[in-house]
């Protein structure tokens, strides 16, 4: 059977479900059913175009999403059996939509838009403002935009191919790029203001590393997660690495130093499988790779030849939650090359730090309304800048919001 073949089987198989609890459980609400439907009856660019239009990061999410508590994680044919890979089905009409559609650029005659940070956020936004006549500049610290999708999930999970394509439909869609265009200390938001931009968006997105706060962590043989997976072929981990962390961001640090070359990776987590907030799926896809697991170990302290580390264990409280705690006088030293700290990231500081009436939480997020109005009139945000590290289709549903949001700004300031 061709991959088409399986996924017309695959097509087949789904209930058509009068109340789909596969759309229900989606967080962009996508019209699974219908998208189904199309398909069958060979229907691939208007499946497409209705995707796009509900989700213009659709061939993203068909990749990235957590499928498997979501729609997949909904889908009735799983109870008993397994559930629809709606996802693949997803992926080649998406795929084919981008790469056939012609995205006109439409008559410019409405207000500019300035949108910082080309994330998941801002290219949701730059697409829907600049098909409805707004004229939209990204403005983008990195060479090339796509920011987390771009410079945060390894190659072997979101092919670049897939940016470059959103990218190449910007620009058909009349959207402006600058790239290597850092917005706060030159380029200040009160400047893009004046030079007639009605509206700002800001979607930079979190990428300053949170610290272990333990001695040893600005060694040479240390890095931080975040920066390794932006360029890690510029690293060189020797071939014994521990990865200090337990989230997806982890997994895929631990993954790819594998897939370039580390002989031993191993996971250091301070609590069990269970309590990691990373997805089954990739833990099961690191384990598949041969990446070790050492769990219940909390790091004290890193030297050039590895780490000091501490037993824990998990106990019940007096409110009945579980609590992990250090087992006192039993420690272990952990040889390895080099360390990768991955225990999530915080927002830089460069926008609030050059912006007046510009407020951040005391974690550094952007402090905003649930429509993303922020503290500064004609200023909106949302992503991860607001809600800290979250999943791509949260970004973009969020993003849907705060688009109309900036729309109703724009027609009545």
């Amino acid at each position: 059977m061709t991959d088409i073949d399986i996924l017309l089987s695959e097509a087949e198989r789904c209930l058509m479900c009068k109340k789909p609890n596969c759309k229900a459980g989606c967080p962009i609400n996508t019209s699974i059913p219908d998208i189904i439907k199309l398909y069958k009856e060979d229907k691939i660019m208007e499946a497409g175009e209705i995707l796009f239009k509900n989700n213009p990061l659709s061939v993203v999410c068909s990749l990235v999403c957590i499928h498997e508590d979501q729609c997949e994680g909904n889908c009735i044919r799983g109870i008993k059996g397994d559930p629809i890979r709606f996802h693949d089905i997803e992926n080649e009409i998406s795929t084919r939509y981008l790469e056939e559609a012609t995205f006109k650029s439409v008559e410019k005659d409405k207000d500019r838009v300035a949108i910082i940070g080309g994330g998941p956020a801002g290219i949701t936004i730059a697409f829907i403002l600049s098909q409805r006549g707004y004229k939209v500049t990204i403005f983008d610290d990195n060479e090339k935009i796509g920011g987390v999708l771009r410079y945060g999930i390894p190659e072997y999970r979101l092919p670049k191919k897939i940016l470059d394509k959103l990218e190449e439909k910007l620009i058909e869609s009349g959207v402006y790029i600058r790239p290597n265009a850092l917005i706060g200390p030159v380029l200040t938001i009160d400047r893009l203001l004046e030079d007639g931009y009605k509206a700002v968006f800001i979607g930079t997105g979190v990428w300053n590393p949170k610290t272990l706060d333990i001695k040893g962590e600005t060694l040479g043989n240390v890095h931080f997660a975040i920066d390794y997976l932006k360029s890690p072929l510029s690293f060189r981990l020797g071939q014994k690495v521990a990865v200090i962390g337990g989230g997806n961001v982890a997994m895929d640090a631990a993954r790819s130093a594998k897939r370039y070359g580390a002989k031993e990776v191993t996971i250091i987590y301070r609590k069990g499988f269970d309590e990691m907030p990373a997805t089954k799926k990739e833990i099961t896809e690191a384990r598949e790779d041969g990446v070790i697991f050492e769990l219940f170990k909390a790091p004290l302290e890193i030297t050039e030849e590895g780490i000091k580390l501490a037993f824990t264990e998990n106990i019940t409280d007096s409110n009945g939650k579980i609590q992990t705690k250090i087992i006192s006088g039993k420690e272990q030293f952990f040889e390895c090359d080099s360390v990768i700290v991955a225990v999530s990231q915080t927002p830089r500081t460069n926008i609030v730090s050059n912006t007046d009436n510009l407020n951040a939480n005391k974690w550094g997020l952007l402090i905003t309304d649930e429509k993303g109005n922020t503290t500064k009139k004609g200023t909106f945000a949302c992503g991860d800048v607001v809600t800290g590290a979250k999943t791509v289709v949260e970004a973009v549903a969020q993003a849907k919001i705060v688009a109309e949001t900036i729309e109703k700004y724009c027609e009545n300031a």
